[in-house]
């Protein structure tokens, strides 16, 4: 079976997004480096770009990827921007408090509206997925949640050289009990560092 896992830019002050008028700003900086490297231009459908570490970290996160789990706020932030051919090639899963069918794109890409929470998002992306692994692509309450509920099995997290002095914390509401993780590799680079992690059974039990 496939891990559950996500990878999310963080800043260095622990932002991993802005609010309000910061949102699109915040997201540039943090994910900005990722732009120029050759895997993401790929992805993209474009030529050229950088082969570099901070590549081959990018095309880990991506690498047997089956399915994916996103928020409802992402997917309204991206539908448009990601077009007919979105680069995700595999089932979505998007939690959401707001019922619509599911929605086909070009490439094997599908968006399916789950409202009956986290854990039933992630159930319907493993049934979808074999052997492959599933990916939480944010926002950073679908993340919070699958911490919270123990269903996260590795995570990464790519930290900027920046400080952005406010917004959305990644670790805020995933409840009291403590969390113990083993880290696993870092990476670094001028642009990041790339830190990985795996979440260790609590109380015996794995991740799930």
């Amino acid at each position: 079976m496939g891990n559950v896992r996500f990878h999310l830019a963080m800043s260095q002050d622990g932002y991993i997004g802005g609010i309000g008028e910061q949102a699109w700003p915040a997201h540039m900086r943090l994910l900005g480096w990722v732009h120029d490297l050759a895997s993401w231009r790929a992805n993209a459908g474009l030529e050229g770009g950088q082969v570099n570490d901070d590549d081959q970290v990018l095309r880990e996160a991506t690498a047997s990827v089956g399915a994916y789990v996103m928020g409802r706020t992402m997917f309204d932030f991206g539908e448009e921007p990601w077009g007919d051919n979105p680069p995700f090639h595999a089932p979505v899963f998007v939690l959401t408090h707001r019922p619509r069918e599911t929605v086909t794109k070009e490439g094997g890409t599908t968006y399916t509206f789950v409202v009956d929470g986290i854990g039933s998002a992630i159930r319907q992306a493993k049934e979808a997925v074999g052997n492959k692994d599933v990916r939480i692509e944010g926002g950073a309450s679908a993340a919070q949640q699958a911490l919270a509920a123990g269903l996260v099995d590795t995570f990464e997290l790519h930290v900027i050289p920046v400080l952005l002095g406010g917004g959305v914390r990644l670790f805020d509401g995933i409840g009291s009990d403590s969390i113990e993780l083993e880290r696993t590799r870092v990476i670094e680079s001028p642009v990041a560092t790339h830190m990985s992690y795996r979440v260790l059974p609590a109380n015996g039990q794995p991740p799930r």
